[in-house]
C-alpha cells in the first residue's frame, strides 16, 4: 500500500459526534503504515520495553496506576458511558499493572508499540490493516455489532453493550469499551505487514504530547524496518491544548 492509499484510509476515518458529546476533550491520532518487516523480539524491542519498565516503575513506586492522571482521566471516560473501570481497564491501565512482572514479549511489532504506549502514558493500539473492512470509526455502539474474540480457546462472537463507545468498521467491532480488548479479527499478527495505529487522548494529555509519542513510534518502525511508509492523522472535536 503507497503512501496515497494510506493517507486516503485515514481520511475517511471518523468519530461520531455523540462520542465527542461524552468527552469533547477526546482526540486520535491515528498512523497507517506498511512495508513492515515481521520478526520476532529482538535487542532493539527488548531494549524499549526495558526502558519502559523502568520508566514505569519509578512513577509507580511514588502512587498507584489508577492515580496517575492520564489513568485517571480514562476511568472517568469509561464510567460516563457505563463501564467499570476496576473490572475492564483501559490498555495503558493493563499494561502499567503488569509491569512489575515485566511487560509482554510477543513479537517485535508489538513489543515496540507496548513500549511507547507505557513510554508516553498513552493508550495505543495496533490493528493489522489488511483486515480491515472500510475506514475505522469511533462510535457508541447500538448492540448488534459483532465482535470476533476467543473464549475457551474457541473463537466466538460477542455483542457490546447499548452505548458503548467501540471502534469498529464496515464489517463489525475492532474495539471494545474505546480501547480495551481488540478483535482477533484485525490483531497483530506475526507476518504483519500493514498496520493501523491508535493513539487515544484525554486531557491533560496534549496535542503536542500525542504527536511526540507518534514520532517516538514510527522512529523506531523505520529503524526497524527503512522501507516503512507511513500516513497520519490527528482528528479533534476542536482547538485543544
Amino acid at each position: 500500500m503507497n503512501a496515497e492509499r494510506l493517507a486516503e484510509f485515514l481520511d475517511h476515518a471518523s468519530i461520531d459526534p455523540d462520542v465527542l458529546e461524552l468527552r469533547p476533550d477526546y482526540r486520535v491520532l491515528l498512523i497507517a503504515v506498511s512495508g513492515i518487516e515481521p520478526a520476532p523480539g529482538d535487542t532493539h524491542s527488548e531494549q524499549l520495553l526495558r526502558s519502559a519498565e523502568r520508566r514505569a516503575r519509578r512513577l509507580l513506586a511514588e502512587r498507584p496506576a489508577e492515580q496517575l492522571p492520564h489513568v485517571s482521566a480514562w476511568r472517568e471516560a469509561y464510567r460516563a458511558f457505563g463501564a467499570k473501570p476496576q473490572r475492564t481497564r483501559n490498555s495503558l491501565e493493563a499494561l502499567l499493572r503488569r509491569v512489575e512482572t515485566g511487560l509482554p514479549r510477543v513479537n517485535r511489532l508489538t513489543d515496540i508499540y507496548n513500549a511507547i504506549s507505557v513510554q508516553h502514558l498513552i493508550p495505543l493500539g495496533g490493528e493489522d490493516l489488511d483486515h480491515y473492512v472500510g475506514p475505522p470509526r469511533l462510535a457508541r455502539a447500538i448492540g448488534t455489532e459483532p465482535f470476533g474474540t476467543v473464549a475457551g480457546g474457541e473463537p466466538i462472537i460477542e455483542h457490546p453493550e447499548v452505548g458503548e463507545v467501540v471502534w469498529r468498521d464496515d464489517e463489525g467491532v475492532t474495539c471494545r469499551r474505546w480501547n480495551w480488548r481488540q478483535t482477533t479479527r484485525t490483531q497483530l499478527r506475526d507476518d504483519t505487514s500493514a498496520a493501523l495505529f491508535i493513539l487515544d487522548a484525554l486531557a491533560p494529555c496534549t496535542d503536542d504530547a500525542v504527536r511526540d509519542a507518534a514520532d517516538d513510534l514510527l522512529a523506531h518502525l523505520v529503524q526497524a524496518s527503512p522501507n516503512l511508509i507511513a500516513a497520519r492523522r490527528l482528528i479533534a472535536a476542536a482547538k485543544s491544548p
